[in-house]
């Protein structure tokens, strides 16, 4: 009997199970030949779950991360352009560039109007030299000043001291909070609250201190400054005297949308456009801000899962050229089972297994793989990752059908030899 034929098993009754372990069986004593077999099928694979964990990761970052710290949810912006949605030709961006800047006497004439249900902050930021005497050199830190109930809009969590009181914004008090990376540089050691940092000489007293953000992208939350609009951080920010713009926050997505046609009205009607004129500000919400990304995510998914099916296709054309080879060396075996009274559909089913079974292992090798890279460059790079379900079952669907496909001609070629001949074969 040959070598790999089960004994005592009549081969027109082979269950799958059986034709898997003979697959695997062929696939253990031909080393070097499996692992080329396998190698395209794998490094397709790999690269398809690696991009798509990737894609997935940023996807889940983007949305839940850095838009939701940037605009958080039933929250939505006003400022004179938009952070995250540009002008799609050269005549917008020249429009645009004529749009009137924004100042606070635009943003209260907003607060004016607004709904006593909705949040709202003015909002300016820029880099700032700040230092102090406990520490060792001065430092670039961001600086925001603003006005309203920007620390409930944006969530932040007071460790230690307190937030800015309503009358220090009146009065432009020169009070900070500062952020956990701040505290801990300039004031190693100490409690800062209640001390001094200078920012641009101008001395600023601490009264409150942030809990720690973390960061995005690589880039830390928690090197800020927050201060009064009113006070001298304003004029650092914002030399013209403008703002960058208002935060508003409802308590509810129905009341988010009302607030936005509230103040879309009020700064229409003060800038005097007319009906059927374009807005010359921006009003932006997370699910705007989120539009030109899902476009490029959607590229970079079909980007992902395209390219690494060149590899795929590589992959089946090896697997194809060595099950010819493999029917070409197993004649003599395959005439002993036809005369054992094996049927063409045996053969074919025999050879089909074994192509499968040697394509589905390189895609689980592949998964594998794929995923430890993904790891690797969430752990050495900012890039997140994040595992996509239905990567790894089409991988795995693709691993088998590619088996399925390549080993179908040479499985019929299998199954049509003569019994006779085969066993004639040397």
């Amino acid at each position: 009997m040959a070598a790999g034929l089960p004994p005592f098993l009549p081969l027109s009754r082979m269950p799958l199970l059986e034709a898997v372990r003979l697959a695997l069986g062929q696939i253990r004593v031909q080393k070097l030949k499996s692992f080329f077999t396998l190698l395209g099928v794998t490094i397709g694979v790999m690269f398809l779950v690696a991009v798509v964990s990737i894609v997935e990761g940023m996807s889940t970052y983007v949305e839940e991360d850095f838009i939701g710290r940037f605009i958080g949810a039933n929250t939505f912006t006003l400022r004179r352009w938009p952070d995250f949605t540009g002008p799609e030709t050269e005549e917008e961006w020249r429009d645009m560039q004529r749009w009137p800047l924004m100042y606070s006497h635009d943003a209260r004439h907003v607060v004016d109007v607004l709904p006593k249900d909705v949040k709202w902050a003015i909002e300016t930021d820029a880099s700032a030299t700040v230092s102090s005497i406990y520490a060792p050199r001065p430092r670039q830190t961001t600086i925001y000043a603003v006005e309203g109930d920007y620390f409930q809009i944006k969530n932040y969590d007071i460790v230690a001291g307190r937030a800015i009181a309503q009358e220090e914004y009146r009065l432009g008090a020169n009070v900070i909070v500062i952020g956990d990376e701040v505290a801990t540089f300039f004031f190693p050691d100490l409690d800062p609250i209640g001390r001094e940092l200078r920012i641009r000489g101008v001395p600023y007293t601490v009264v409150g201190r942030i809990d720690k953000q973390g960061s995005l992208f690589g880039m830390s939350m928690d090197r800020l400054i927050i201060g009064p609009l009113e006070s001298g951080l304003g004029r650092i920010t914002n030399p013209r005297g403008d703002i960058d713009g208002m935060m508003l926050k409802a308590s509810s997505t129905t009341a988010m949308f009302d607030g936005m046609e509230v103040v879309r009205e009020a700064m229409r009607a003060r800038r005097h456009l007319r009906p059927g004129q374009r807005d010359n500000f921006s009003i932006e919400t997370s699910e705007s801000a989120l539009e030109d990304f899902n476009e490029v995510k959607n590229v970079m998914t079909i980007a992902g899962t395209a390219l690494p099916m060149i590899g795929l296709v590589v992959g089946g054309m090896v697997i194809m050229n060595i099950m010819l080879v493999a029917v070409a060396e197993r004649t003599r075996e395959i005439g002993i089972r036809k005369s054992l009274g094996a049927r063409r559909k045996d053969i074919m089913r025999q050879f089909l297994v074994e192509a499968a079974t040697l394509s589905t292992l390189g895609a689980v090798i592949g998964i594998g793989l794929g995923l430890g890279a993904a790891w690797i460059i969430q752990a050495t790079t900012p890039l997140p990752a994040a595992v996509a379900p239905w990567s790894l079952v089409v991988a795995t669907m693709l691993g088998l059908g590619v088996g399925i496909v390549s080993g179908v001609y040479p499985a019929r070629r299998a199954s049509r030899l003569d019994p006779i001949d085969a066993l004639r074969q040397e």
